[in-house]
Parts: structure tokens; sequence; C-alpha cells
């Protein structure tokens, strides 16, 4: 069951179109003008905090309004998902004024990743107006990077999980829907946006069985005039596989998307590292393609990838978020509450710097910690590179080794090679040696494309990873040199393992993905039991 729809006026295609290119060109001079970041995160902290102060949460919290934001920062309590389970709650009976002013009607339900445990999260009118007004400006980033708005003309085929949406008892007659994000923003896109631009169409998007979605995008498709193709990197390279195999165009000699597609221009990927899927994803596109990057959450739209070259993403300081950061040196979770202070907001970040993600958004989420770790490359303007999860790293010995260190590390080994990377995950380990001493390693479990002009070696592979990790991460280095970490230890497993797993723990598709790290043997165990079977 869905929630209901309701028709609003479309745009002929000639409006819209030239709408598309009078906000290109204002995107163009904006991203060129004077950096506003620090005025609009002023200006959003005092329209969140208003609200925020009218609520049951930011009454307890001591939200007030008309406080200065050093008023806020030393008296409002930094808080996570578990602590805010009750209110949430409420919310979804149906009483208002909860965490937000009024009712909400929407709740998305975001995956976890792999093993982690799913979130229900609040989406309010005004969190819904923050996902249209990011989506849209992510997207004329990127036609301000190109200098037009042809990405506009063709269709957009968004790859990601189920829109359907299901009801969730409340008190009569007040209902609200859960569901994957994607199909709450579907619900509520723009007339005009949904029928000039929005693939697969809303009967393929709404299935749920990931396998006869992706079968039905490759028969519905190939006829159209497909400009942008979005989606998690790992799903996006399963689309491009399967179209390869199920169309006719795929099966003639040098096939790409774009042969298949010939406006194809833009692959917008996020929610996962791309590098590990770089390699073929490229090969399968074409290389006129233009990857742009851009780092969504259900909690809020983060950042984009903007017009300027360079590493690191545009901070969406404009689009009703409040940012704060908390440096990960002090970073302790048992003891949140009293960090509040720690924090710092914008105008105080420096370069270099590891910090935990706080948001304050128009879901009433109030100095909410994401549990994603970022490192600013730039201040003005704000740009930003994803480091990894507070709880998704390599900590057990004491070498802080974040994911995208992980990441990083086996790619470069891969691409020395000549490997194609398809799954990989690290876990501590501990072994005894022969004087009886336990020691740690870290076991790395691997899946490569098989065809590999070299074969991979486990011992040549772990020497390798050792190498790339001493020089990323002093405190690893630290621990290797004082002998309190060995060398790794790697697992080349068979192919189709992480998707066994994944699919046994019913994570195969949408917006899942494979968590690169852990400082548990939660994933590492699991694997295990599935390399038996496979070889069984």
């Amino acid at each position: 069951m869905g929630a209901p729809h309701v028709p609003m006026p479309v745009l002929p295609k000639s409006l819209f179109m030239l709408g598309a290119s009078l906000q290109t060109a204002r995107m163009r001079r904006r991203l060129r003008g004077p950096d506003t970041a620090i005025p609009d995160q002023r200006k959003a902290f005092s329209s969140l905090a208003y609200k925020c102060a009218t609520t049951a949460y930011g009454r307890k919290a001591g939200v007030e309004q008309g406080k200065p934001y050093e008023t806020f920062r030393h008296r409002v309590p930094l808080c996570t998902y578990e602590q805010l389970v009750p209110y949430i709650d409420r919310m979804k009976r149906g009483e208002a004024d909860v965490l937000w002013p009024g009712r909400c009607s929407f709740f998305a339900d975001t995956s976890g990743t792999t093993t982690g445990k799913a979130k229900s999260v609040p989406v309010t009118g005004e969190m819904l107006a923050h996902f249209n007004r990011a989506g849209l400006h992510s997207v004329l980033y990127y036609a301000a990077r190109a200098g037009h708005a042809g990405v506009f003309r063709g269709r957009h085929l968004f790859v990601g999980a189920s829109t359907a949406l299901d009801p969730i008892p409340g008190v009569e007659p007040f209902v609200a829907f859960t569901g994957d994000l994607s199909g709450i923003t579907f619900l509520n896109l723009p007339a005009s946006a949904e029928r000039h631009l929005f693939e697969p169409g809303t009967e393929i998007a709404r299935m749920t069985d990931w396998a006869q979605k992706l079968d039905a995008i490759v028969h519905r498709t190939p006829a159209l005039d497909i400009s942008l193709l979005a989606g998690l990197p790992s799903w996006l390279l399963a689309l491009a596989e399967a179209l390869q195999a199920g169309t006719r165009a795929g099966r003639q000699r040098g096939f790409n998307l774009q042969s298949l597609w010939p406006n194809l221009e833009c692959v917008i990927h996020g929610g996962a590292p791309m590098s590990p899927f770089q390699e073929a994803l490229r090969a399968l596109c074409g290389d006129n393609v233009t990857f742009h990057e851009v780092y969504p959450a259900c909690e809020g739209f983060i950042a984009a990838q903007d017009a300027t070259p360079g590493e690191g993403l545009r901070l969406m300081t404009d689009a009703g978020l409040f940012f704060e950061f908390l440096p990960m040196s002090e970073f302790e979770p048992t003891r949140l509450a009293s960090l509040g202070s720690k924090a710092v907001p914008l105008e105080e970040v420096s370069v270099g710097v590891d910090y935990a993600l706080v948001l304050t958004t128009p879901a009433g989420l109030c100095r909410y910690v994401l549990g994603d770790v970022v490192r600013f490359v730039s201040t003005t303007p704000p740009r930003i590179v994803y480091v990894g999860r507070t709880k998704l790293q390599l900590n057990t010995f004491g070498e802080r080794v974040m994911e995208k260190e992980v990441t990083d590390s086996l790619v470069s080994v891969c691409r020395e090679q000549g490997w194609i990377l398809t799954n990989f995950h690290v876990a501590p380990m501990f072994t005894a040696s022969l004087t009886g001493q336990t020691r740690g390693r870290h076991e790395w479990w691997i899946e490569l494309q098989p065809g590999s002009v070299r074969t991979p070696i486990g011992a040549a592979i772990a020497a390798d990873l050792d190498a790339q990790l001493s020089r990323r991460n002093p405190d690893y280095a630290a621990r290797r040199l004082a002998g309190t970490l060995e060398l790794p230890f790697v697992r080349l497993v068979m192919p189709g393992v992480f998707e066994h797993w994944m699919r046994h723990n019913e994570k195969w598709g949408g917006q899942n993905k494979m968590p690169r790290c852990r400082s548990d043997r939660a994933v590492a165990d699991g694997l295990t039991q599935v390399a038996r079977f496979t070889e069984d």
C-alpha cells in the first residue's frame, strides 16, 4: 500500500528546459562568487533553534528561542539515534510537537550497514523541502561543471531501493507511512521532474525484489534517452553488467553504456566509496561519462561535488541543515552527552582534522551525532572528504585505522597489480605465538574478479597492504614497529562469497552497503561460514 499521490501541474518540456538553463547559469555565478557558507549556517542555526525550542525534546534538551549559538553549544547535549527512539515512537503514534512542530507523516527506514541496526528517521515537510533543494543543487553543480543544462534533456535513471511505502497504524484518523527515503522523496517530487526526468517508472521503482527489478530495468530502459544514471557504485556496476549481458547492444564488441545511451553524460554516485569499482565501472560506462559524487544520508543531504576540480565535496550549507564538528581526538561514545562544548561550528574547523559529523535538521534531530567521520580539505569554500564511520574502524589494538585508509590501501595494491576488486572486508584477528603470547593482526577478506594477468598470492598482498597502511597511518606504523601488531593475514575468497553472505543476511540490492572494516568479527565470522559453504 502506498501513500496518496497528489497530482500537480506539469510544465511543458520546453519551459522545463528553459528553467533548467536559467538555474544552471545562476548556479555557475553563485559557485564563482564570494563564499557565503558561514552566513548560511548562522541563518540555519537561528531558524532551526527557534523551532526546536517549541518541541518536547527541545524543551527537555534546553533549547531556547533567541539565545546565541554559544549558549546552545554549552547547554544542549549531543545525542544519538538510540536516545531519540522514544520520541520517534511518539511521533509514529501521531503525537505532535515532539521533535519538530506539528505531526510527521513519513519515516525513512535505513538499511543499516549490513550488520548495523536499521533506523527509522522522521521526514517532515521541511525535511522534504531540504532533500528536494539539495538534490536539485547537486545536479546543478554538475551542470555548472559541464557548462550547460544538457543533462536535463534526457531521462534520469535512479538505481535504488523500492519506492513502495507502508502505513504505520497511529492515532485515528492519523496514519504515517514508512519506507525507503527514495520512496518518500519520489512521492513528493515536483510534478515536472517526475514527468520529464524520473526513471525507471513508478511500477518498477516500487519493486522490492532486486533481481526482478534489475531485469525489469534491463527490459525497459535500452530504448530510452538516458542522460543521467544515479545510485550506489556497486549497484550501478551490477546494472551495467546486467545491461551488457541482457541486451543485443551489450553482446556487440566494444560495448559500453554510451553505445546504448548516446546522450549519457553523468553518473551520480554516493553512499559508498567509488574507488573499488571505478575502473570496472569506467570501462562499462565509456570514457566521456563524467562521474559526479554526492554525500547523502537519511538524516540529511550533506555535500556534493561542485564545479571546481580537486579533492573533496562541497558542504551543503544553504539547504536547511546546521553542521557542527566534534574532533575525533575528543570523541568518546560513552560520554557524548558531556561533549557538547567540544563540538565546533563551521567557522572553527581546521583542514586535515578528523571530525565526527553533528547535525541539527528540520526533522528535529538536534545536535545529532550521525556516526560519520569527515575531514576538511578546504574551508573557503568548505569541502570535505568522507573518512569512515565512528563505529566502522579498526582500533582493537590502538591502531585507529579509518575506512578510507583501508580502502585506499587496497585500491592502490590492486591498481599496481592490475587486479579488479569485487568486494572486501577487514577485521581484527588474534593469534598465539610459540611462547603462548597473544598477538593481534588484521584479517583481510578479498574477492577479486577472475582473469587477472598476475596470479594473486595472499602473502605478497599482505606485505603490500602493510606497506600502504604504514605510509597512510602513523599509529598503525608505530604498532607494527613495536611488534604489537603483526603482518596482515589475507584470505582470497572465491567469486560470489560476498554476494552469498549479503543475500543470506537479506542485504542484497537497493541501498545496502558492505562495511569495509569493523573492530569486531561480526562480519568476518559470517564470511567464514559462507566460504566453507561455497567450498563444499
